[in-house]
Parts: structure tokens; C-alpha cells; sequence
């Protein structure tokens, strides 16, 4: 199918409604921009609202399996009308598991297939929602992906480079930060009572037990601190001063705000080079210095002591946090820096445009 170069026609089918940070960050965010520049979009993700609610939040193991089967039928329905558009924009593979059978039907009706990922889906990885999705899981697929498709956009540069022995089209689009919705916080004030943040899903949370150590000893010397934990819900160290807060995209901000330091630790392995830097991209966004595990892509997102700070060992975490934790004009110079970066590097119409021409090129 031929595109038009003024207007390109895409279903963009997602994992997640908005809701979901992956396809938030992936799509939604941009579709606006998309249509003022010629981009026609509708979008579809394999997830209901209430559905991504049960699977991802609720513990019923009924709800799950209905919220599952209705999640393929939902998306085998959209496939089925896929023919009136130019170009279908794969967010993540279209079902979770079984054979290709959508993506071959699509690809025999002769429409552009894009596949976009920011994790590496081609590592086996235990799934956090239940042990038979993992045992479901045939990360192997992905690489016929690649083959299949027409383009690959990928999170990073790892990412990318793991497509293209398999398709030559494939490019790396970074992700944006709503800058007019993450504000940066007050200013940076010396406090005893300095707050560790750290923003994320249950699926992640698990990395927070590597810095135990690590936390037992910062706490000991700083009393009067507090971890403060958005999205999770299960890390609860007995003797740790750990606060919960449950993520809502209305007080996202107001949350992140109230962070002195952010965290992001990532385990040493593969798996972490596939990571998009999310969490410590929006933690630049809102002027909290970040700490982060200095692998991949987070090499690459911080320059070390200047707009955050990269460390592995647990002395190193250590001295980072103490050192900010002590020194709030060096948390200050760090906020200002990072803040300058996404306002440069990873404003909403510049990535736009970058996912804009990749459309175009990839249509034809």
C-alpha cells in the first residue's frame, strides 16, 4: 500500500491504555502533535482500562483470565479493520504470546508494519504477573519481529542494534517529558530530613532489595530521613523509615516533588542494557537529582556529578547519597543542569518531529 506523503494513515496498537507509563511514553503523549503534522492516528491498546486494572494491579486470578481473553478479543476485532490505513504501529508485540498470526495477516494485506519496544522483550525474564506468563513467554519471538516488519523504532541505542541484523530500517527514538506538566520542583533547601525517592511499578520494585545495605547504613547516619516509595508496595525492610504512596497520573508530580534524591537502581546483567532511562529522565524533568545504576542507557542520559549520579557498588551508592543528602546547593546545580537537558534533549515537538520522519520514511 502506497502512502500519501501528506497524510499518513496509522493504527497505532499499544499494550496499555494511557495509563500504562510504557505506552504513555511510547505514544499517547505524541498523538496530537502527530495529527498537526499530517500524521492520521487512531489508537487501540490490547489492555481495557479496567482490564489493565485487574491484570496489573488486582490480585483475583478470575478477573485476570477474563481481563486476558477479553484483551485478545479486543485486539483480534481492530486487526480485522486494519485494512483502511496506511500503517500499523506496534507497540510491543500485538499478543503476548502464541504464533504471529496477526502480524502475518497484516503483513499479507500489504500494510507497513512498525514495531516499537524499550525493553529487551529477546531476553527471557520472569513475568511479574503471574508464573504461567512465564512460562507462555517465548522471547525468541521477537526476532521474527524484526524480520517481519517494515521498521524497527527502538528505546536506545542497545535496542537498536539488536534489530538490525534483522531489519536494516531501524532507528532510535529517545523519549519525551510533558514539560509543562513536570515542573521542576522548589528549591533545594539543607534538611535533616532529606526524602530518597524512587517511582515505578511492582515489576520493578523488586531492584530496591540491592540497596538495603546500603539504606541501613544512610538511615543510621541520617535519622531524621525517609524513603519514600511511589507505585510500589511490597519493599517494607523492618527498621527502614519506608513511606508508600500509590501512583496516580494526578499526583504524579506533587509526588516526585517532594524527593531530595531519586534512585534508580538496575541489576548488573543484559536485561538492564535494554532500559530507557525512565525513571531517571523524569526525575531530571522535576529537578531531583537522580542516582542511578551506571549501566547502558543511563550512561548515556547522565553526565556523572553533573546532571546525576552513576554508581554500581554499594560504597558508591553510599557516598552519593550522603554527599547530596549533605550538600543541597550540589543537589541544586545538578536539578538546574538535568532540567536544562530535558528541555533540550527530550521536549515533546522535537521528539515528535524525530517519530514524524520515521513514519514517513518507513511509509514510503
Amino acid at each position: 500500500m502506497t502512502a500519501d506523503l501528506a497524510s499518513v494513515k496509522v493504527l497505532f496498537l499499544t499494550k496499555y491504555p494511557a495509563s500504562g507509563a510504557s505506552s504513555r511514553y511510547r505514544v499517547y503523549q505524541y498523538l496530537e502533535a502527530l495529527e498537526k503534522l499530517g500524521i492520521n492516528c487512531k489508537t487501540q491498546s490490547f489492555y481495557s482500562e479496567k482490564g489493565y486494572k485487574a491484570v496489573f494491579l488486582g490480585k483475583n486470578k478470575a478477573r485476570k483470565a477474563l481481563a486476558a481473553v477479553s484483551a485478545y478479543i479486543r485486539r483480534i476485532a481492530v486487526v480485522l479493520t486494519a485494512g483502511t490505513f496506511d500503517m500499523v504501529y506496534m507497540q510491543r508485540e500485538l499478543l503476548p504470546f502464541g504464533p504471529l498470526f496477526l502480524e502475518r495477516w497484516l503483513k499479507w494485506r500489504g500494510l507497513k508494519l512498525v514495531f516499537d519496544y524499550d525493553d529487551a522483550l529477546f531476553i527471557g525474564k520472569p513475568s511479574s504477573v503471574s508464573s504461567l506468563a512465564t512460562r507462555l513467554r517465548q522471547p525468541e519471538r521477537i526476532k521474527t519481529i524484526f524480520k517481519m516488519v517494515d521498521g524497527v523504532v527502538a528505546g536506545n541505542q542497545y535496542l537498536k542494534e539488536q534489530a538490525l541484523p534483522y531489519c536494516k530500517n531501524a532507528y532510535v527514538l529517545e523519549v519525551a517529558e510533558v514539560l509543562d506538566r513536570v515542573t521542576q520542583r522548589a528549591p533545594h533547601q539543607d534538611t535533616p530530613a532529606v526524602t530518597l525517592g524512587w517511582l515505578g511499578s511492582g515489576s520493578t520494585e523488586k531492584y530496591l532489595h540491592f540497596l538495603t545495605p546500603v539504606f541501613t547504613r544512610f538511615f543510621k547516619n541520617f535519622p531524621k530521613a525517609r524513603l519514600l516509595i511511589v507505585g510500589g508496595g511490597s519493599y517494607a525492610p523492618v527498621g527502614l523509615p519506608v513511606v508508600h504512596e500509590p501512583w496516580s497520573y494526578e499526583r504524579e508530580v506533587e509526588l516526585i516533588h517532594q524527593f531530595d534524591i531519586g534512585l534508580m537502581p538496575l541489576p548488573l546483567e543484559e536485561w538492564s542494557l535494554g532500559k530507557c532511562g525512565g525513571k531517571a529522565r523524569t526525575y531530571m524533568a522535576a529537578g531531583v537529582p537522580a542516582v542511578c545504576t551506571g549501566i547502558g542507557y543511563n550512561c548515556d542520559l547522565i553526565h556523572h556529578h553533573q546532571t546525576g549520579m552513576l554508581v554500581k557498588s554499594e560504597a558508591e551508592w553510599l557516598d552519593a547519597l550522603t554527599g547530596l543528602a549533605l550538600d543541597s546547593s550540589l543537589r541544586q546545580s545538578i536539578a538546574d543542569a538535568a532540567r536544562r537537558v530535558v528541555e533540550t534533549r527530550f521536549n515533546v515537538p522535537d521528539i515528535t518531529s524525530q517519530m514524524a520522519k520515521i513514519i514517513r520514511e518507513i511509509a514510503g
